[in-house]
């Protein structure tokens, strides 16, 4: 597993094999089960993680009571919580396991003294926060400027693993749209494919 974060270390920093071993020796790697709640909402976060297998579930409770997906993290994604705008530091969000992970998990606390310690650490942090920060902005754009049916199709190109691996109802729900609808769109493309 420690390969993964290797190839990543190699792709955002220029750390020479013995900084990049010295830091996969000094991360914690923790295996949690499928239904694993590592945040709740409303908690101050005091970790975040960098997905090595599995699936981590992002999403919040609403005013209704009605639970309501924004992300899915995979394989080779860093989870961060940013809340430090907030007052009170708390989160938006709960982060839930809905496949057996395993998990990089940073204590938020030390994460200064990684970063002391290693500074290319630090820049490949940013690299990565800039990378996904892109990514979400390009999303959203594209989220609210296309009906159900072409939220559904970009999700077949771009993260079509998805569709397998999560849930229908939440699944509906990261789309913006009921569970009935998407079994609609489903079955109105795959008559089209075939």
């Amino acid at each position: 597993m420690k390969k993964i974060l290797l190839k990543y270390m190699t792709r955002f920093t220029t750390l020479n094999d013995e900084e990049q071993q010295a830091i996969a020796e000094a991360i914690l790697i923790e295996e949690y089960k499928k239904g694993t709640m590592l945040l709740r909402q409303g908690d101050i976060p005091t970790k975040c993680y960098f997905v090595l297998k599995g699936c981590v579930r992002q999403y919040s409770i609403d005013e209704t009571g009605k639970e309501v997906t924004s992300n899915f993290y995979t394989e080779e994604q860093a989870i961060s919580n940013f809340n430090h705008h907030k007052q009170d530091k708390s989160s938006a969000y709960s982060l839930t396991c809905i496949e057996d992970c395993i998990l990089v998990v940073g204590d938020l606390d030390s994460e200064e003294d990684m970063y002391n310690k290693y500074s290319q650490l630090e820049a490949m942090t940013r690299k990565m926060i800039e990378q996904n920060f892109g990514e979400v902005q390009d999303e959203l754009a594209s989220f609210i400027a296309s009906a159900p049916e072409e939220r559904y199709k970009a999700l077949l190109r771009k993260r079509p693993h998805l569709v397998d691996r999560v849930p229908q109802h939440q699944l509906a729900s990261y789309l913006g749209i009921t569970p009935e609808s998407l079994s609609r769109i489903k079955k109105r493309i795959n008559k089209d494919t075939f």
